[in-house]
């Protein structure tokens, strides 16, 4: 019988010529887009004897269910971690390299040292451990999906927070997006101490007074 040729990966992806027994940590990032506030990473181990249903990429679920799955995986997984890298970060290194030391930070920040590192998208962090990156990876495989979760769910908590500090721009609402009605609330009270300066719609509007 004729032995099957594995397909050749897809020239988006990082991927290994092999892959390492032990424990496999998936990695995630939320807040790339936004005007304001940190880029949220997170890192997850999961335990295979707990099995989580529903895991799925976090944009797909609803808030509800995301606060749901992300108290179960923090009761259930074997280890995962949680980071951010700061807007004052962002503003100097660009987003993509703030987002890449989240990740960073958040695969360091496990308690347990895993085998296998999988990241979400295209790019990968420094790390000391083998890596692959997957496209998509938040609908693929389930530790990424449960990253996803813990990093949106984490980065949406923190912007109620900064609504209640700053009710004027509506974080609660756009999620720090440049909606509408964000765009709006800049023109009319200038950035915040929480605003990417470095981001165009935000620079722009520099020039309005500054919320302390």
């Amino acid at each position: 019988m004729p032995s099957r040729k594995s397909l050749p990966p897809r020239p988006e992806q990082t991927c290994l010529p092999w892959h390492p027994s032990g424990l496999v940590a998936g990695v995630d990032e939320a807040g790339r887009g936004p005007l304001a506030g940190p880029v949220v990473a997170a890192a997850v181990i999961l335990d295979d004897l707990q099995p989580i249903a529903g895991l799925a990429d976090s944009k797909k679920l609803t808030p509800f269910r995301r606060e749901k799955l992300y108290d179960e995986i923090r009761a259930k997984a074997l280890c995962c971690s949680i980071a951010e890298a700061t807007v004052e970060e962002i503003d100097r290194l660009n987003i993509l390299q703030a987002t890449l030391l989240a990740m960073q930070r958040a695969v360091m920040g496990l308690r347990l040292k895993p085998a296998l590192v999988l990241v979400d998208g295209n790019r990968l962090p420094r790390l000391e451990v083998p890596a692959e990156a997957i496209v998509k990876g938040d609908a693929l495989v389930p530790a990424i999906s449960a990253a996803s979760i813990l990093a949106k769910v984490h980065r949406d908590r923190w912007c109620a927070q900064v609504h209640d500090e700053f009710p004027q721009y509506g974080f609660a609402g756009h999620k720090g997006y440049g909606t509408a009605a964000h765009m709006a609330a800049l023109q009319a009270h200038g950035a915040c101490i929480h605003h990417r300066r470095s981001f165009a719609p935000v620079a722009l509007n520099l020039h309005a007074a500054v919320c302390r």
